[in-house]
Formats: structure tokens, sequence, C-alpha cells
């Protein structure tokens, strides 16, 4: 399954996490089906792991629909960072 991490800092977190939350229909047609893993901390940041079926799929709703959304939220848009998950280390 493809995992994807996205990084940023937001103006206020409960204002961030009331508005990510109000999402989810933008996140079901980016194909992603699992729960969406959050984590915030004291700084404003937050990270998310999204696992979407389709990666295609999801950059092209990302693009398309994530900057509104995330402005709307409260994101700084300079400080997103992405990353997709393309290595595995086995111990």
């Amino acid at each position: 399954m493809t995992q994807v991490v996205i990084t940023a800092e937001v103006e206020d977190l409960a204002q961030w996490e009331a508005g990510f939350r109000s999402h989810a229909e933008l996140f079901r047609r980016q194909t992603n089906t699992k729960p969406i893993s959050i984590s915030t901390n004291d700084n404003n940041e937050v990270a998310l792991i999204f696992e979407p079926n389709d990666l295609n799929t999801f950059l092209q709703i990302l693009d398309a629909e994530g900057p509104a959304a995330m402005e709307n939220d409260g994101v700084k848009g300079e400080t997103v960072k992405m990353f997709v998950m393309d290595k595995e280390f086995q111990i």
C-alpha cells in the first residue's frame, strides 16, 4: 500500500483540525479508505499519513483542491512538505 506523509505548520491547531475533519468526502474521492494518521505538536506543526488506493488520483485531487482547503484550514502554504514513501527497511 502506498503511503503519503504530509507535514505543515498551521495558524491554529484547533481551527486546523476542525477544518481537516470536515474534508472527509474529499479524502474519500482521493481513494483513501483507511484511517488517516494525525500528529500535532506545541509548535503548531502537523504530520499526516495517508494510504491512498490510487496515488495518481490522490495527487490530482490534492493539486486541484488541496490549496483552497489548506488555506481555509489555516495551513501555512510555504511550510507544506510531502513525501511518497517508496523504500522499506526490513529488520
